[in-house]
C-alpha cells in the first residue's frame, strides 16, 4: 500500500494503488486535461497530481541570485566567435538563450497565441485529438505522456507533432492553427540547422560534421500549456529531466517557471521578449562523450497563467538502424568512449517506458 498526501500537504492518508489508478484512468478518460479540471472551478488539486512528502523534502534550493543561463546575441560576433560563445554555455550550463536570431517576433506571438486558442477552444473540438498514442499518433493532444509511470502527474497539457516515425500530413492539424505552426515549423528546422553549425564549428569539427548525423531528420514539436493552480506548492508543471533529443529549441511566453540545476541549485531562466532558450539533450551528451552537458531542468507550477511554450525536440529517425557513438575526433587515449553504440529507437525505448525524472544517459554507459 502507497501513501498519498491530502491537499492540505500537512498529513498522508492511504491511498491504494487501485485507488490511483481508477483516478489516472478518469482523468484519462476525460479527455479534457487539466484545463478541463479548471473550468470545473477545483479549488484543491487530485491527489494524481500531489508530489509525496518524501519527493517534496528532496527539493534543492532556488538560487535568488542575479544569474541565469548566458545569453548570445547573433548580431555581434563573427560565426567562429558565436560558435565559441555556444560551445563554452553547452559546456557550462547545458542551455543558452538566443537573441536577434532572424526569425520574426510577430511569428512567435502568434504561435503563443495559437497554442492558446487551441488549449482554451470547446472542449469538444479538442476530445478529437486526444490520444495516449503519443509515439505512434503523429499529430494529437494529451495530459502527461507518462501519466501513467510517473509517480505524480505534473500540472501540464500538451498539444503535439511527432515526425520520429516518417513525416506527418499537415491536414491533420487544427484549422485554427495550421497557418502558423507551418510557418513555424519551417523556420525551426533551418534554426535548429543553424545551431547545429554553430555546435560543430565550435567543437573544432566540420561545420556540416553534425548535420550530417541526421539529428535533424526526425523532430517533434510539443506545444505545452499550464494552467493557473490553486495548489502550486504541492505539484509541478514538468517535474525535473533531461531531454533524450540532441538539442531541443524552446520558445516561452513572459509567465516564467522554467529552472535549470546548475551547482546544485535550480536557476530561474527569465523569459526575454523574442529569444528561444536552447539546450542539449542525452543523445548531443553521449555523441560528444560528455563534453557538452544534458542538464536537469523543470517548470514549478504557479497560481498565474496560463503558461504557454513551444518545445522543438531534434531527435533523429526511429526507423533508421543508424548507430551513433562517441564521435572519434572528439575522444583518445587520454579521453576514451564512455557510451556504447545506440539507435534513436533505443534512446526513445527508455522515454516510453520511463517517468520523465528517471531518463537520463547512465543506461548507455559502458
Amino acid at each position: 500500500m502507497n501513501t498519498q498526501v491530502i491537499n492540505n500537504g500537512s498529513s498522508p492518508s492511504p491511498t491504494t494503488n487501485n485507488d490511483r489508478m481508477n483516478d489516472l484512468k478518469a482523468f484519462d478518460e476525460g479527455k479534457t486535461g487539466v484545463k478541463g479540471l479548471v473550468d470545473e472551478g477545483i479549488q484543491t488539486i487530485p491527489s494524481i497530481f500531489i508530489r509525496s512528502l518524501k519527493d517534496r523534502s528532496k527539493d534543492l534550493s532556488t538560487c535568488h541570485d542575479n544569474i541565469s543561463v548566458p545569453v548570445i546575441d547573433f548580431d555581434h560576433g563573427s560565426e567562429n566567435e558565436i560558435a565559441q560563445e555556444i560551445v563554452k554555455a553547452s559546456k557550462k550550463w547545458g542551455f543558452f538563450q538566443v537573441i536577434n536570431h532572424g526569425i520574426p517576433l510577430e511569428l512567435l506571438e502568434e504561435m503563443i497565441e495559437v497554442n492558446k486558442m487551441f488549449h482554451e477552444q470547446d472542449s469538444e473540438a479538442k476530445k478529437k485529438f486526444y490520444t495516449r498514442d503519443y509515439f505512434n499518433k503523429k499529430v494529437g493532444f494529451l495530459s502527461n505522456h507518462d501519466l501513467y509511470q510517473s509517480n505524480a502527474a505534473n500540472w501540464r497539457d500538451t498539444f503535439y507533432v511527432n515526425t520520429m516515425l516518417g513525416d506527418f500530413d499537415p491536414q491533420e492539424l487544427p484549422l485554427i492553427s495550421k497557418e502558423v505552426i507551418m510557418k513555424y515549423i519551417e523556420h525551426m528546422l533551418k534554426f535548429g540547422e543553424q545551431i547545429l553549425m554553430f555546435l560543430s564549428m565550435g567543437l573544432g569539427l566540420k561545420s556540416e560534421y553534425l548535420g550530417k548525423l541526421e539529428c535533424s531528420k526526425g523532430w517533434s514539436l510539443a506545444s505545452h500549456y499550464y494552467p493557473p493552480c490553486p495548489e502550486p506548492e504541492l505539484t509541478l508543471g514538468n517535474s525535473g529531466h533531461t531531454d533524450s533529443s540532441f538539442i531541443t529549441i524552446l520558445l516561452q511566453d513572459q509567465i516564467g517557471g522554467l529552472q535549470v540545476l546548475h551547482q546544485n541549485q535550480w536557476v530561474n531562466i527569465k523569459p526575454i521578449k523574442g529569444a528561444f532558450i536552447i539546450n542539449v539533450g542525452d543523445a548531443l551528451q553521449m555523441v560528444t562523450n560528455d563534453l557538452l552537458k544534458s542538464v536537469n531542468h523543470r517548470v514549478i507550477a504557479k497560481k498565474i497563467g496560463p503558461r504557454n511554450s513551444i518545445a522543438f525536440f531534434f531527435h533523429g529517425l526511429i526507423p533508421s538502424e543508424k548507430k551513433y557513438a562517441p564521435i572519434k575526433e572528439l575522444t583518445s587515449e587520454q579521453n576514451p568512449p564512455i557510451y556504447k553504440d545506440f539507435t534513436i529507437c533505443e534512446l526513445l525505448t527508455q522515454l516510453s517506458s520511463k517517468a520523465v525524472d528517471e531518463l537520463g544517459t547512465g543506461y548507455f554507459k559502458l
